[in-house]
């Protein structure tokens, strides 16, 4: 990270909390904390209204203006394509979130970057598809811990009824899954939402429980695949 964004960043976190300790600043920007310690020092003298001292905390006196946004143009096209990519296959409620995040983003870019245009797309010509008209309801039942039932077709087109608690929602290779714990099988199961024939809500919520969670499913992964886990879900 470049010191410039270490700066903004530090600001942006004093802005969110009351008190926020050094340490923590550390942990969150991944330095340590001298290097902390010495970009308050100088933000304090480039009149950055801090209150503080080390080993108790710091905070803002006031509300800072700041300019928000500090792109290169390789960050503006990741977040472009990224913006792209979910408005062609993130189904129709993300799709429109990232159109309103986009407008914001540009809204508030400096001059120099106004007119850059990442050259890499993400047709949304398929959005119609099977895959993408199931992707709202499987979101939003992962996130709201909802049990579903299923009509599903498998590999050999044989149609199978499942009773799942959706946990997350995975692309692999240009196709859609579920990672779901499935009562019928009462183990982790992914399933290709394009299989998927109709989804029904049963009106009845699931709480997290240890052997059943994503955390689990991820692990035991990480075990299978002998890998070390960062901080990135795959």
């Amino acid at each position: 990270m470049r010191r410039a964004d270490r700066l903004f960043q530090i600001i942006q976190l004093l802005k969110n909390r009351r008190l926020t300790t050094a340490q923590l600043l550390s942990e969150v920007l991944e330095v340590s904390t001298r290097t902390i310690y010495r970009d308050i020092q100088d933000l304090i003298v480039s009149g950055i209204p801090i209150e503080g001292e080390a080993g108790v905390g710091y905070m803002l006196r006031k509300e800072v203006d700041v300019p928000p946004l500090m792109f290169s143009e390789t960050e503006l096209e990741a977040i472009q394509v990224g913006m792209r990519m979910v408005q062609a296959w993130g189904g129709h409620e993300l799709s429109k979130a990232a159109k309103q995040a986009m407008i914001k983003v540009s809204a508030v870019l400096p001059e120099r970057l106004q007119s850059f245009n990442a050259l890499m797309f993400a047709p949304n010509f398929y959005d119609q598809a099977p895959e993408f008209q199931h992707i709202d309801t499987l979101r939003n039942a992962a996130r709201t811990r909802q049990v579903l039932r299923f009509d599903y077709l498998d590999a050999n087109q044989n149609p199978t009824l499942r009773q799942v608690r959706p946990l997350a929602i995975y692309l692999w290779k240009a196709k859609w899954t579920v990672l779901t714990w499935c009562e019928l099988r009462a183990d982790f199961r992914n399933f290709r939402i394009d299989r998927i024939q109709t989804i029904t809500y049963i009106g009845k919520s699931f709480e997290p429980q240890v052997g059943q969670r994503l955390e689990d499913f991820l692990e035991q992964i990480y075990r299978e695949y002998d890998v070390t886990p960062d901080n990135s879900t795959i």
